[in-house]
C-alpha cells in the first residue's frame, strides 16, 4: 500500500488559532464592501448637500440673480428654477442608468460627482443680476440642469449599488445609509443656512454670503472623488455579465421581458410619487415656507429645521433595521397612510414661532424615516438585475421630477394666493394613490437580487 510519505504529498497540519487561507480574502472582501458603502455614502451627502442649498437660499439667489425689484416674482423665478432643475433628472437617470447596466456602477458614481461639483461651483461664482441682467439668470438655468442631470445618475447608480453590496439579510440597513447621509446633507445645508443668517447681516447674505456653501462643495468633491476611486464594483453586477445570455431583440421572450420590466416601472414611478412629494416640502422647503409665509424669523427657522432633520437622521438606521425584519411593506403602508392623515393639520400649525416648525417638520421627518430606511432596498428587489439601474434611472427620476421638483413652487404659489387647502388635497390624494399600489406588491424581504424576475 502506497502512503502519503512514499508520493511526499505536503500535509496541511491546522494551527491553533490562524484561520484558513481563504478567510483573510473573505474578510478584506468585507472591508472593502464597508469601504465602498462609506465612499457611496459620503459622495451622496456632499451631492444632496449641493442640491438643497438651492432651496435652503433661495431667497437670497433670488435677489442676487434676479430683478430685486419685484421680490415676490424673483422668488418664484428662483423657485421654478429649482422646479427646471428636475427636468433633466430623468435623462440623467435614463442616460447614466443604461451607462450603469453596461459598464458597471463605480465609473458612473465617479462621473456624476465631477458633474455636479462643477454645476455647484458655476452657481457660487455667478455674475449678479445687477452686473449682467437677464444673463445671470441664463447661468443660474444652466447650472441647475447639469445639477439636475448629474443628481438623476447619481441617485440612480447609488440606489442600485448599495442594495447590491449589501448582505441580503441585512440589505434595507445597508442600504438606509444612503439616506442616512442624504439626511446628513440635507442638514448640512441647511446648518450652513442657520450659521451663516446668525452670523452674517443680510447685507453680506445678499452680496456673498449665499455663495459660500456653493464653494465649499465644490472643493469637498475633491475628497469624494479619491474615495470613490478605490471603491470595488458591484459582484451582482458582475455574476450578471458573466452569466447573461442575450435576448434575440423583437423575440416574443424580448416582448414579454419588456412588457413586464415597463409594469414593474410604472409601479416604482407611483411609489416614488407619493414618497418624494412629501419630502421634498418637509426637508428642502418648509423653512423657506415658513420664512415666506408665516412670517418667521429666517435663523430661528433654520434651526428649528436642523432639530427636525437630526431625528430623521437618527431614525432612517432604525427603520432599515425594522424592515430588514418586518418587510419592506408595513413600514411604507404606513408612511402613506400617517403622511395623509397628518399633512392638514400639522401644515397649519407653523405659525411664526419657530417651535413650532420644529413639532410638525419633527413628525414628518419621524414618520418619512420608514421611506429613508426601506426605498433602495424594496426598489432594488423588484427589477432584475439586467434592468434594475435604467428602471430606477428612469421610473425614479421623472417621479421626483413631477412631483418632488414642483413641490416648493406649487406650495409657494398656492399659499399666496390664500388656497394652501388645494395643495394639502393633492399631497393626501398622491400619498393614497401610491399606498394602493404598494399594497398590491408581494413583499421581497430578504430575497437574493440575482434570482429577481
Amino acid at each position: 500500500m502506497t502512503t502519503n510519505a512514499e508520493l511526499k504529498l505536503p500535509v496541511t497540519v491546522p494551527v491553533p488559532g490562524r484561520a484558513p487561507a481563504a478567510a483573510p480574502a473573505h474578510a478584506l472582501k468585507d472591508i472593502l464592501r464597508a469601504r465602498s458603502m462609506i465612499a457611496t455614502g459620503v459622495g451622496n451627502t456632499l451631492e444632496w448637500f449641493d442640491w438643497t442649498i438651492y432651496a435652503v437660499f433661495a431667497p437670497y439667489i433670488a435677489k442676487a440673480l434676479f430683478n430685486p425689484a419685484d421680490a415676490a416674482s424673483a422668488l418664484l423665478s428662483t423657485l421654478a428654477i429649482f422646479a427646471v432643475g428636475f427636468v433633466f433628472r430623468p435623462l440623467g437617470g435614463l442616460v447614466f442608468g443604461s451607462l450603469a447596466d453596461r459598464i458597471g456602477r463605480k465609473g458612473v458614481l465617479l462621473s456624476t460627482m465631477l458633474l455636479m461639483s462643477a454645476a455647484s461651483l458655476l452657481i457660487g461664482l455667478a455674475p449678479t443680476y445687477a452686473s449682467l441682467g437677464g444673463w445671470a439668470s441664463l447661468v443660474l438655468v444652466i447650472a441647475r440642469l447639469v445639477q439636475g442631470f448629474a443628481h438623476g445618475g447619481e441617485s440612480t447608480a447609488s440606489y442600485a449599488y448599495l442594495a447590491e453590496i449589501a448582505p441580503p439579510a441585512r440589505r434595507a440597513v445597508w442600504s438606509s445609509s444612503m439616506f442616512f447621509c442624504v439626511g446628513i446633507g440635507v442638514l448640512m445645508a441647511t446648518l450652513f443656512g442657520s450659521l451663516l443668517t446668525r452670523n452674517l447681516d443680510s447685507a453680506a447674505m445678499n452680496s456673498w454670503g449665499w455663495r459660500l456653501p456653493f464653494l465649499v462643495g465644490a472643493v469637498l468633491s475633491l475628497v469624494v472623488l479619491y474615495l470613490r476611486r478605490h471603491m470595488m464594483e458591484s459582484d451582482v453586477y458582475q455574476d450578471e455579465h458573466a452569466h447573461q445570455q442575450p435576448t434575440s431583440p423583437g423575440s416574443a421572450t424580448d416582448a414579454w421581458s419588456r412588457g413586464k420590466i415597463f409594469r414593474r416601472g410604472l409601479g416604482i414611478f407611483a411609489y416614488q410619487a407619493g414618497t418624494t412629494l412629501p419630502y421634498y416640502i418637509w426637508t428642502s422647503f418648509v423653512a423657506v415656507f415658513a420664512i415666506t409665509q408665516r412670517g418667521m424669523e429666517p435663523s430661528g427657522a433654520f434651526t428649528a429645521s436642523v432639530g427636525a432633520q437630526l431625528i430623521n437622521i437618527v431614525l432612517v438606521p432604525v427603520a432599515g433595521w425594522l424592515s430588514d425584519r418586518l418587510g419592506r411593506k408595513p413600514l411604507t403602508l404606513f408612511y402613506y397612510l400617517a403622511t395623509a392623515a397628518l399633512t392638514v393639520p400639522l401644515m397649519g400649525s407653523i405659525t411664526s414661532d419657530p417651535w413650532s416648525l420644529f413639532m410638525a417638520q419633527a413628525t414628518m421627518l419621524a414618520i418619512s424615516a420608514c421611506i429613508g430606511g426601506t426605498q433602495p432596498a424594496i426598489i432594488a428587489e423588484r427589477v432584475p438585475t439586467r434592468y434594475r439601474a435604467r428602471v430606477m434611472g428612469t421610473a425614479m427620476p421623472l417621479a421626483v421630477a413631477l412631483f418632488g421638483g414642483t413641490a416648493p413652487y406649487l406650495t409657494s404659489w398656492f399659499y399666496s394666493h390664500q388656497l394652501g387647502w388645494v395643495f394639502n388635497a393633492y399631497v393626501i390624494v398622491v400619498c393614497l394613490v401610491s399606498a394602493v399600489v404598494v399594497f398590491s406588491w408581494k413583499e421581497t424581504k430578504g430575497i437574493v437580487l440575482s434570482r429577481v424576475e
